[in-house]
């Protein structure tokens, strides 16, 4: 199992924008959908995000490292591991992180680092597929489903192993943004916190980039 050991769960929640994955989770730990866990901190690359805002609001510790305060990505780098080192976590969540995550990190955090990436991998996933993009290139191709996905975290660009994923309909009409705002309420803003719940439960193993998950999905 991923999580051992007595207490909660801690979790760093990685952030680049509004927050809306976190706004879920830390919803979720209150309202007792995410068990066993502790929001330790919140850390974003933008010093304007309003996830940062999101997480002082409700007692959660929130800092910035931006790759602007730094002469070189390999500091950068360096400051950021660092900074989720400091939390001491169990678990780090990438909800909206718009950063290349440092080799040494994902190393460090192997299994124990989480996305959620607003497809249903393996389609429009990869480099260069991020927020509306992804709904985008969806709606160009007429697809019927779209759709969301957690995933582990590893050297390549969504190819971690995948731990839920949830499908939602395409609707006549749709924009990129109406078809992002239902991905997000019908998939994204469920699946992630559900993964978390999983996790911080020990009921989550990875086996030859597979997941295996004790008892099933529910």
């Amino acid at each position: 199992m991923l999580k051992t050991g007595s207490g909660p769960c801690r979790v760093v929640v990685l952030v680049s924008g509004g927050g809306t994955n976190l706004q879920a989770i830390i919803d979720c730990v209150n309202d007792g959908n995410i068990t066993n866990t502790e929001i330790v901190g919140v850390i974003s690359n933008n010093k304007n995000a309003y996830a940062l805002t999101r997480a002082e609001e409700n007692g959660i510790r929130a800092r910035c490292i931006s790759p602007k305060d730094y002469d070189s990505r390999e500091i950068f780098n360096e400051k950021l591991l660092q900074a989720v080192r400091e939390y001491e976590p169990d678990l780090v969540v990438l909800a909206g992180f718009l950063v290349v995550i440092p080799p040494a990190m994902i190393a460090e955090y192997r299994n124990r680092m989480i996305n959620i990436h607003p497809s249903l991998i393996p389609s429009f996933c990869g480099k260069g597929y991020y927020g509306l993009k992804v709904h985008e290139a969806a709606l160009e191709r007429g697809v019927k489903v779209a759709g969301a996905t957690v995933h582990f975290v590893d050297e390549g660009t969504d190819t971690g192993p995948i731990i839920l994923q949830k499908a939602v309909e395409v609707e006549q009409g749709d924009t990129p943004e109406k078809l992002q705002r239902r991905v997000m309420e019908q998939a994204e803003w469920k699946i992630l916190p559900r993964a978390i719940d999983l996790i911080a439960n020990g009921r989550v193993n990875v086996e030859k980039n597979r997941t295996i998950i004790k008892g099933g999905f529910l």
